[in-house]
This record gives C-alpha cells, structure tokens and sequence, in this order.
C-alpha cells in the first residue's frame, strides 16, 4: 500500500512504477530467467537494477505475493522466492526435511500425528539390526512447506540407544536433535524410492485425491560407525516432489543430474 501523500511515478504510457516493477518480475518468472523455488536478488540489487524505489519495488512485491507469484521468507536466510516450485530432494546428501525445505525457500512445518514405542516388525528388525520385537520409538508425522502438505513420514528408532526420546519436542527435526543430545548424526543413507498410488487415508493426510502418484521412499539410515539407527517410510506428494541424482562420469568428477539431463521428474497431478 502507498504511504499517505506518496505519489507514484508514471512511464510516458501512464503505467506506474509499481506496475511497471510487477510486469518485469512476472516477465523473468514466465520467460524462465527466474526458476520455480529460486530467491531474488535483495531490494537493493532488485530495486538498482529495475531503477526504482525500495518502496515501490515492495509495493511491487506485494502485489505479487498477493497474486501468490512470489513468497517472502522473514528471518534470517528468509528473502523473496519464487513460488510453484517444487521441493527437490537430492539424494546425494543426508538431510532432514526441515533443513532441506529452509534451503529451498520453503517455510517449513509439522504436525506430530503419533508417538510411541512399539515391538520392531520384521522389516524394521531387519533394517535395524535388531530382533523382531524388539523395543523401537516410533514417531509419525505430517510434513508442510509453505503450510501445504507435502509427505506423510513414519520413522522408528531403536529405543534402547535413544532413551527418553518421546519427551523431546519432536516437530522439528529429529536428525539436529539425535545430534544434540545423543550425539548421533546421520552419515549414509540407502534409500529405495518408486512412484505409487496414493491409499486413501494417505491421500487424506496429504491433500490429495486417492489414487494419484505419490513418491514412496523406505529409508534406512546411518551414523559415522554404520551402524543403522532410523527405519523411515516416507510418502511424498508426486506433484511436489522431484529427485535430483549426482552421477560420476568417466573421469570420476561429479556433476549435478540437472547438468546431465537426468533430473528425475513424476507424473503431474492436474485436478
């Protein structure tokens, strides 16, 4: 909104600043000089080089978050996004949730569904390198980005190695908390992803209409020693998720599977 008394400058056609700014902006998003998820610039470096006002380029921005094109992150590491994106999850590093959505641009969120401690099944058991029956902590929980829904998580953890587990506030993320307090930090991951339908209690949770693609990914994770310490099974939504894969070519450096052509992408969800 305009301050009282301020006047807003108009090009030779009467456009104003304000609107002038919101036309570039929405211009770089669909010309594709600005990609889903990337931030811009900060307002000086935005507002320098559309040669406007700091003011009349929040204005702008204003207006666009409005129209749901952009979302400002506050806080430290926040800044003005481009919305729409997906979340990329790259298998080629272990990261929590939350951290991976706060270096995405996304506002992160969760919502702990169930917490328990229950006899490890057989593939838990297996995963853990534990008897079936065996005591594990259970936490199921609801992940958000942007305050949407995006995977469903169900995690078990050995509950002899992590006692007292269930009283610690566990909305966050587990990974930066197991590091903490247990001293635990994750150091290998074998992941095993493929795209299903979505169950329609899985579909409840996340938002979505039972049957749609969703990413199913069962993890096994762990610690500098090798030793297993999380059993997860996961649900993502398919129509915010994609998987970024690192390759090694024939001379044994890495690339990104973006600049190799191999980003992994799951059918689009339309309704």
């Amino acid at each position: 909104m305009r301050r009282k008394g301020e006047q807003v400058s108009r090009d030779p056609d009467g456009e104003s600043a304000v609107e002038a700014v919101r036309r570039e902006v929405l211009r770089l998003i669909t010309s594709g000089e600005l990609r889903p998820g990337q931030r811009l610039g900060s307002e000086r470096e935005l507002s320098t080089r559309m040669g406007v006002s700091r003011t009349t380029l929040r204005q702008a921005l204003g207006l666009l978050e409005q129209a749901g094109a952009v979302r400002r992150v506050p806080g430290r590491g926040g800044g003005t996004f481009v919305s729409g994106g997906k979340v990329e999850r790259d298998l080629s590093s272990v990261v929590g949730v939350p951290a991976l959505l706060r270096e995405q641009g996304f506002t992160a969120g969760s919502r702990v569904v169930r917490a328990t401690i229950a006899g490890a099944d057989e593939a838990t058991a297996a995963a853990l390198g534990m008897q079936p029956g065996d005591l594990v902590t259970e936490i199921v929980r609801i992940r958000f980005a942007d305050g949407v829904p995006l995977s469903l998580e169900q995690a078990r953890f050995p509950a002899l190695r992590f006692p007292g587990l269930l009283e610690q506030p566990l909305g966050g993320s587990v990974y930066e908390l197991l590091a903490e307090r247990y001293g635990v930090r994750p150091a290998d991951a074998l992941e095993r992803i493929e795209a299903v339908a979505a169950g329609e209690e899985e579909a409840a949770v996340l938002g979505v209409e039972p049957g749609v693609p969703v990413l199913a990914i069962t993890r096994t994770t762990s610690d500098e020693q090798g030793r297993a310490f999380e059993f997860s099974q996961d649900v993502f939504r398919g129509d915010r998720t994609r998987v970024l894969v690192h390759v090694s070519g024939a001379t044994g450096a890495t690339h990104s599977a973006r600049e190799q052509g191999r980003l992994v992408r799951f059918p689009e969800v339309t309704g």
